[in-house]
């Protein structure tokens, strides 16, 4: 079996992190329901998830795959750059992102799920890896 890479993470950010997930917003509801209990694949995602000194709006650690919903506030320079900031941190990990806007989540929810199950669909045919459960 192989060894599970180990991802820092900051644990000043777990009790943050706990709010989070008991604030969401509607659109992280929205795409959660679809997400959890392992309804993709089988593949397991967690919610308002720290991993170095950011917390990650989803993230499934056997896809290595982190998804972050953005809303208005992330169209201004000073959140842009922020953003820019830790998807490059984020992927220095190994780890992907898919951002979606609030507006894609909450209106076109048939292609966000199909962007992620094409990432899913890519990951195991570049690992060969699947997970059947």
């Amino acid at each position: 079996m192989a060894k599970r890479k180990i991802i820092p993470y900051n644990p000043k950010l777990t009790e943050l992190a706990r709010r989070l997930r008991n604030d969401s917003t509607e659109t992280e509801i929205f795409l959660w329901l679809k997400l959890k209990g392992k309804q993709l694949y089988g593949y397991d995602f967690h919610r308002q998830k720290p991993i170095d000194n950011y917390i990650l709006d989803f993230f499934c650690y056997e896809l290595m795959l982190a998804i972050e919903v953005d809303g208005y506030s992330h169209e201004f320079l000073e959140v842009y750059n922020k953003d820019i900031l830790k998807e490059n941190r984020i992927n220095e990990l190994g780890i992907t992102i898919l951002r979606f806007s609030d507006e894609q989540v909450l209106k076109d929810m048939e292609n966000v799920l199909r962007a992620i199950e094409f990432y899913i669909w890519e990951y195991e045919k570049k690992t060969g890896n699947t997970n059947e459960d």
